[in-house]
């Protein structure tokens, strides 16, 4: 049985405000004037299931849609000395992380940039690092491992294959070659087919497919065609995002529409109507096709299997530490959440990461945001509740010791006013409605606190 979700008439609130990730988004973060030292940072903290994440910069080609931290190429070695780099902080990090207690990872992710972009070598030489300096067991705990189409090749993800790799998440957005060359995509779609052969003779356990709706001259028909041909597959997720035209990027240096304050109201507004009417097919599509909804964006196959595709029991994102390796990433203690600086514009970006190949002390935090009681609160609801099985009450009773409905009643409230919040949902379970689901990305905003709303306001785009 399936839901449809109403586009009928305009939405109350515009459903695509921003995609979020990860709470307080990084453009809240600022500079850190003491810098503070790494081992006093993680003096405390539990460090019996954290999640590493290892960042590569580097992609063959950007998307018109991405805004993420990477470059295109790595002329004169430059892969070889972020790698040197990469090692030296592996090693400071996990001096950090000191031998007063068990150190453990109960997760562990590759991602960009296009990690494959590195050679097999290399990639053995990540994964080394991964191993042999922080101590992460690659092969008995989840490893996903993100690539292109173009760089997905055999040799690359035998290494993959081999060092315990259980997931791979390839970005296709899109089997129509012109809804590639609208999104500012090179690709062909027999280029793609011939990559997506490749991983499943590699035989990792888990293939995503991430597919983008919105794109311009987009339809209903070719959507189905590009979600037809992902299924084909049989892939173990599928992921369907709504295309964003973030400053800075391709499609917004060429005059796509652009979410913000700059784009028509109307323009805008036949945008999310086509962007909520598209989700709405490829939900239902996907749930008829024997997938089930994890949240907006994610899609399980209800047949596959689940040790491989998620983390132990004793791991939650919404708690437990994450540390990140390479200039992109971002830490996250109880108290700090930390990375380095962050930028769109190439030429900032080429920037930081030559900066960061020539540091020789990882010791201490550069930039990152503080993350007070209040803010966990806000975290953990948000985190929590964007994801389609909801939060449980008594798990973040035990956590704070007080409810959510009494910590954020004027927000759930108003969530529950919009018809974002199912009614039917078991006493002890705060969750969402399909109508929710489909306006994650204005319900996850919804919950920034003013001080973080601010910080990210004054943010400074480069």
């Amino acid at each position: 049985m399936t839901t449809t979700v109403d586009v009928s008439a305009p939405p109350a609130v515009r459903p695509y405000e921003s995609y979020v990730y990860a709470y307080p988004h990084k453009t809240a973060y600022r500079p850190l004037p003491e810098r503070p030292a790494l081992r006093e940072l993680w003096a405390a903290e539990p460090k019996n299931a954290l999640s590493l994440y290892l960042h590569i910069p580097f992609c063959e080609v950007r998307c018109g849609f991405c805004n993420l931290f990477t470059r295109i190429g790595a002329p004169e070695e430059l892969t070889t000395r972020y790698l040197d780099a990469l090692d030296r902080q592996a090693v400071a990090v996990r001096d950090a992380l000191g031998d007063d207690e068990p150190v453990r990872f109960a997760a562990a992710a590759f991602g960009g940039g296009t990690p494959t972009f590195l050679t097999a070598d290399e990639l053995e030489r990540l994964c080394d690092m991964a191993e042999k300096r922080m101590g992460a067991d690659l092969l008995a705990v989840p490893l996903s491992v993100e690539t292109s189409p173009s760089t997905a090749t055999a040799d690359r993800l035998a290494v993959l294959a081999d060092r315990g790799t259980t997931r791979v998440s390839i970005g296709v957005q899109s089997f129509v070659d012109e809804e590639a060359r609208a999104a500012v995509r090179p690709q062909r779609r027999a280029e793609v087919e011939a990559a997506l052969g490749r991983i499943r003779d590699a035989r990792i356990p888990v293939l995503n497919i991430d597919l983008i709706y919105g794109i311009d001259g987009q339809t209903e028909r070719t959507w189905l065609t590009s979600l037809d041909a992902a299924l084909a597959w049989r892939p173990e997720e599928l992921y369907l995002y709504p295309l964003y035209v973030r400053p800075l990027t391709g499609l917004h240096r060429l005059g796509a529409p652009a979410t913000g304050a700059d784009a028509e109201a109307l323009e805008q507004a036949a945008w999310d109507e086509q962007r909520l009417r598209l989700y709405a097919v490829g939900r239902d599509h996907l749930l008829a096709h024997g997938y089930e909804q994890v949240s907006m964006r994610m899609f399980r196959r209800a047949d596959a299997p689940r040790e491989s595709q998620e983390g132990p029991e004793d791991y939650a994102c919404q708690t437990d530490g994450m540390i990140g390796l390479g200039c992109g990433a971002r830490s996250y203690t109880a108290a700090l959440h930390y990375s380095f600086d962050y930028a769109v514009n190439m030429g900032e970006i080429r920037s930081i990461i030559d900066g960061f190949t020539a540091t020789e002390d990882f010791s201490r935090a550069e930039v990152g945001r503080y993350v007070d009681a209040a803010e966990a609160r806000r975290r953990h609801l948000l985190q929590s509740l964007l994801q389609a099985a909801g939060l449980p009450l008594d798990d973040y009773r035990v956590r704070f010791g007080t409810d959510p409905r009494a910590d954020f009643p004027a927000e759930l409230e108003r969530f529950a006013d919009r018809g974002w919040l199912d009614p039917h949902a078991p006493e002890d379970l705060l969750r969402l409605s399909p109508l929710g689901l489909a306006h994650s990305d204005a319900l996850g905003p919804a919950l920034f606190s003013p001080g973080v709303r601010a910080a990210m306001a004054a943010y400074e785009r480069k």
